[in-house]
């Protein structure tokens, strides 16, 4: 069994900061990818940040610049510090890690169940 869980959300008011947790557990050979996604209210899942196992980071235009994102492998988990947040970053944020379970297993696309961040005054 695998399983993401996902902390750190919120209520922030514009201007200000939330950092988001996700931790992998269960059976894990390896990690490849991880990442969050959004879902605004109205609108389609969205890439958000993603790392590469070789720490190669891609950002959402809409995010460049606020928005970091970070890896401790040792402890299987993956980071979002928001920064600078906009009304327009209210959305539920989902956890996603590409998994390898065994060694001779293809990588698996895994997802948490999401932590809701609201920006508003």
């Amino acid at each position: 069994q695998v399983q993401l869980v996902e902390s750190g959300g919120g209520l922030v008011q514009p201007g200000g900061s939330l950092r988001l947790s996700c931790a992998a557990s269960g059976s894990i050979f390896s990690i490849d990818d991880m990442g969050w996604y959004r879902r605004a209210p109205g609108k389609q899942r969205e890439l958000v940040a993603v790392t590469t196992s070789g720490g190669i980071t891609n950002y959402a235009d809409s995010v460049e610049g606020r928005f970091t994102i970070s890896r401790d492998k040792a402890k299987n988990m993956v980071y979002l510090q928001m920064n600078s947040l906009k009304p327009e970053d209210t959305a539920v944020n989902y956890c996603t890690a590409r998994i390898r379970r065994t060694y001779y297993s293809d990588g698996i696309n895994y997802w948490g169940n999401g932590t809701l961040v609201t920006v508003s005054s």
